[in-house]
């Protein structure tokens, strides 16, 4: 199982706009995505989540810190780094997550990312952000 994470790890590594078809080599064609914002189901949504994913963010890398191999699953700690057009002025943000990932045989079946909606997007909206901000400054004062 350790292989089959490791084999994840460098697939998603080099996923870019020009080559999702490597999504199939890593997920069951019945694939489950969830993440607090989305839900997808197939490989085709999914890689349809992807072509948009990849169409609004001007970069976007993740990097691995830990992993985890127990039974069945591969649990994946990591900063995800990316910049969007319209958040933060463009800059990069970086958020940190992990991932839970089900295998069947050699692919993913269930894929599930845990992260911080605010991190990722409420704190980097103009005005939005400013008020949040100031909201959280407020409550450890």
């Amino acid at each position: 199982m350790e292989q089959h994470l490791s084999n994840f790890v460098d697939i998603y590594n080099q996923l870019s706009d020009k080559n999702l078809n490597l999504l199939r080599s890593i997920y069951d064609d019945s694939i489950v995505f969830s993440d607090p914002l989305h839900k997808v189901e197939g490989i085709e949504d999914l890689t349809k989540y992807f072509e948009n994913m990849y169409a609004n963010v001007n970069s976007i890398s993740f990097d691995i810190k830990e992993h985890y191999v127990i039974d069945d699953k591969g649990f994946l700690y990591w900063d995800m780094h990316f910049s969007h057009n319209k958040l933060n002025n463009r800059k990069s943000i970086t958020v940190a997550g992990h991932s839970q990932l089900t295998f069947k045989g050699e692919k993913v079946i269930n894929h599930r990312d845990y992260f911080d909606v605010g991190a990722l997007l409420y704190r980097n909206i103009p005005l939005l952000g400013s008020v949040i901000k100031t909201l959280e400054k407020r409550a450890v004062s």
